[in-house]
C-alpha cells in the first residue's frame, strides 16, 4: 500500500465532473503509475473571512499535532508487537485499511455535523485527540512501570554475583546460623580466589577452619562461604574488604523466596494483562484518531480552497500517491489543470516562501496542495 499521499485541490471552472474526467486522462496518459482517488469533502460551514484568516493560522501547527499522536500510537503498537515476536497487524478505521479509508474517504455527519462552525469542528476534532494522547500517556505509563519492576527484579536475577538476588542459588543446607556461629557470603573475584582460600582464616580469630565453600561462579566473581562467631562477624566484613572482597548482606528465608517467586509471577501475569489491555486500546484508537486526522484534512482542503479561490465553494478534491520518479510530471499536470495565468510565479519555492499562509508545503503551487505520511 502507499503510505505518502498528497491532497489536493483545483479550481472548478465547469463542472467537477469534467474537471475530473481531465485529470484522469492525464494521469493515465503522463503518470500511469499514480494511483488518483476523489477525495469528497462536504459543503462545510463557511463563517466569515475573518473566522477563516483566524483558522488558518492554528491549522498547520493543529495537523502536526494530530499527525504526531497517529504516528505515536502506530509506533506503541509496533513497539508492543515487536516485543512479543510478531509482526502489527493491519491498522484499520471500524475494520477498512486505513489506505481505503482515505482514498474513499466518506464525510461523518453524525460526529461532525457540516452546519458547525468550522472553529468548532476543528476544536472537536482537536479535544478528542489531546484526549486520546493524554490517555496514551496514562496507559503507557502504567505498563512500563511494571515492566521496569520486572526488568529490575531479572537484572538482579541474571547480573553478576556482585549485584544479583542470591536467594536461588543458596539453599538451606549451605548456611549455620546459631546462638554463637554464622555463615557468611563474599564474593570474590575469580582472579584473587587463591588469595581468599590462603587467607580467609586469619582475617580475624574465631573463623572456622576449611570452612569455605564455593557455591556458584559466573565470569568476573565466586560465591564462597564462610563459618565463623558472630562477635568477629562485622570485624571479618570490614577486613574481607580492604583485601577486596565483597561480603554480601543474606539471610535466608523460605518465606521471602516464596514471597519473591509469586511477586515475580505476578508481575509477569500483570504485564502481559497490561501489554495485551494496552495494544486493544491502541488499535481501537489509532483507528479512531485516524478518522480525526482525514476529517480534520478534509476541513483544512476546504479552509484552503475558500481563501485561495473564493466564494462560492467550487472546487475538486482528490489524493494521489505519486512514485518519486512522476512526481513532477504529476505537478505539472495539476498546474496545466488549474487554468490560472500566474503559474509560473507559483513554481519558485524560494520566492513563493514568503507567502507562508496555512499551506506549508503547498506554497510554491498555484493550486491547495499537501502530503498525507500514513507512517
Amino acid at each position: 500500500m502507499a503510505t505518502r499521499y498528497w491532497a489536493v485541490s483545483l479550481p472548478v471552472k465547469s463542472s467537477p465532473s469534467s474537471l475530473w474526467t481531465r485529470l484522469q486522462e492525464s494521469i493515465s496518459k503522463q503518470a500511469f503509475d499514480t494511483p488518483l482517488y476523489r477525495f469528497n469533502v462536504p459543503n462545510l460551514r463557511v463563517g466569515t473571512l475573518d473566522s477563516l484568516l483566524a483558522l488558518s493560522d492554528d491549522l498547520l501547527k493543529s495537523n502536526s499535532f494530530v499527525e504526531g499522536v497517529t504516528h505515536k500510537i502506530r509506533r506503541q503498537i509496533e513497539e508492543l508487537e515487536r516485543s512479543s515476536g510478531v509482526e502489527a497487524g493491519a491498522l484499520t478505521v471500524d475494520g477498512i485499511p486505513v489506505d481505503s479509508y482515505l482514498t474513499r474517504f466518506v464525510w461523518d455527519e453524525a460526529k461532525y455535523p457540516t452546519m458547525s462552525p468550522l472553529r468548532e469542528t476543528v476544536d472537536s476534532i482537536l479535544g478528542f485527540v489531546s484526549k486520546v494522547e493524554d490517555d496514551l500517556k496514562v496507559r503507557v505509563a502504567e505498563y512500563n512501570n511494571v515492566r521496569s519492576q520486572l526488568n529490575a527484579i531479572n537484572r538482579k536475577q541474571g547480573g553478576s554475583l556482585a549485584v544479583r538476588d542470591l536467594s536461588n542459588i543458596v539453599k538451606t543446607e549451605y548456611i549455620i546460623t546459631s546462638e554463637h556461629l554464622v555463615t557468611l557470603l563474599a564474593i570474590v573475584p575469580k582472579y584473587s580466589e587463591k588469595d581468599w582460600l590462603s587467607s580467609y582464616e586469619t582475617l580475624t580469630d574465631y573463623v572456622v577452619p576449611r570452612s569455605s565453600k564455593k557455591l556458584y561462579e559466573d565470569n568476573d566473581y565466586a560465591l564462597h562461604t564462610v563459618t565463623l562467631f558472630t562477635r568477629v562477624a562485622d570485624n571479618f566484613r570490614a577486613k574481607a574488604r580492604e583485601r577486596g572482597f565483597q561480603i554480601r548482606d543474606f539471610e535466608y528465608s523460605a518465606e521471602t523466596q516464596n514471597s519473591r517467586k509469586q511477586e515475580l509471577q505476578k508481575l509477569v501475569q500483570d504485564q502481559e494483562t497490561l501489554r495485551n489491555s494496552l495494544l486493544q486500546w491502541c488499535y481501537s484508537s489509532y483507528g479512531e484518531v485516524f478518522s480525526a486526522w482525514m476529517h480534520f484534512c478534509a476541513v483544512r482542503i476546504f479552509t484552503e480552497s475558500i481563501l485561495r479561490y473564493g466564494l462560492p465553494p467550487s472546487f475538486l478534491s482528490c489524493v494521489l500517491a505519486p512514485s518519486t520518479k512522476s512526481e513532477k510530471k504529476v505537478r505539472s499536470i495539476l498546474e496545466g489543470l488549474c487554468d490560472t495565468g500566474n503559474s509560473m510565479y507559483w513554481k519558485s519555492e524560494d520566492d513563493a516562501g514568503a507567502m507562508g499562509g496555512l499551506a506549508g508545503e503547498a506554497d510554491a503551487h498555484p493550486y491547495v496542495s499537501f502530503t498525507i505520511n500514513l507512517v
